[in-house]
């Protein structure tokens, strides 16, 4: 379990790093143009090349997770990390509750976007093969 820690947070810092990054362009000068729904959707596939690629990354930085099991695991430990940052920004700068979150989120981009980190979770134990 202890081998998996600094993976799962390299893995987390590397995609909460990008999406950090790309909100920084997403808000200021996507949505004026495109609308929350569309600026969200159009991240989304970028995001998902970045998930891709920091699973690869870690997977190859970290031979010693290269099992299902422990590679599942850095793939919750990212999870997990992402969902209280994000709720607890949300929370916190936004003064808003849990209830107001979920509520505030659209139905179809936040569709698209819990399938995502479906796939953000997964992804470590779907990138195996190509690392074995």
């Amino acid at each position: 379990m202890l081998k998996t820690i600094r993976p799962g947070l390299l893995y987390f810092g590397l995609v909460l790093g990008t999406g950090f990054l790309l909100g920084m362009v997403r808000v200021p000068f996507l949505v004026p143009r495109l609308g929350e729904r569309w600026a969200e959707l159009a991240e989304m596939p970028i995001m998902a090349v970045v998930i891709f690629v920091s699973a690869g990354y870690v997977l190859k930085r970290y031979p010693v997770i290269r099992t299902h099991g422990q590679a599942l695991v850095v793939g919750l430990l990212a999870l997990t990390l992402s969902v209280v940052a994000e709720l607890g920004l949300a929370m916190v700068l936004q003064d808003q509750t849990l209830s107001d979150f979920v509520a505030s989120r659209d139905r179809v981009s936040g569709t698209v976007y819990l399938a995502l980190l479906l796939v953000f979770a997964l992804m470590p134990r779907l990138r195996l093969r190509s690392h074995a």
